[in-house]
């Protein structure tokens, strides 16, 4: 079963020519109520066994696997996992119409909320009452995609995302992709 979680912020487009760079902070250890009576948290680190496996890892546009935006496996796609938060880093090619789809939500305030999507192994959560509810800790999740969302159910994520035209050195030590994306 796929579980999806996430995290409401500010998304931030800027359009100055060039790749979009999308970049998202999902903060650890915040309690956020999932339904009435269910409270959820993720540890820090709960995300790291396929991070540190080098896994594929997709960002989404609204948790869909047809609609995909980036991804590690074609090197536009970066996660750095600590213990305050997992970061994400994209950049984003508008050829497709779900990333122009995106884009133009985004513009226009409709999305600004980050979500993971993740499975829960055995062993991987903690359950515990609290009052006439219950607190779900989620320890160990293996992390499959992370969206880009209306709705997310955690408050505290922000996510950037910038257009940008590389100047100077920086664009000298640029190479074109054969996609006629920009690259490091």
């Amino acid at each position: 079963m796929m579980l999806w979680g996430g995290h409401n912020g500010s998304l931030e487009l800027r359009s100055e020519g060039g790749a979009t760079r999308l970049t998202a902070r999902f903060p650890y250890g915040r309690e956020t109520e999932i339904a009435a009576g269910r409270l959820e948290v993720i540890a820090p680190r709960a995300f790291r066994d396929r991070i540190e496996r080098g896994e594929e890892i997709h960002l989404l546009a609204g948790h869909d696997f047809n609609r995909p935006l980036a991804a590690r496996s074609t090197g536009n796609l970066t996660l750095t996992d600590s213990d305050d938060a997992l970061v994400i880093e994209a950049e984003i090619d508008s050829g497709t119409s779900w990333a122009r789809d995106f884009l133009a939500a985004h513009g226009s305030g409709l999305i600004r909320g980050v979500s993971p999507g993740f499975r829960v192994p055995r062993g991987g959560e903690r359950i515990e009452r609290r009052g006439a509810g219950i607190l779900r800790t989620i320890a160990s999740a293996e992390l499959f995609e992370i969206s880009a969302v209306t709705r997310p159910a955690y408050p505290e994520a922000q996510i950037e995302a910038r257009n940008w035209q590389p100047v100077g050195e920086v664009a000298e030590r640029l190479v074109t992709h054969h996609f006629k994306r920009w690259r490091l």
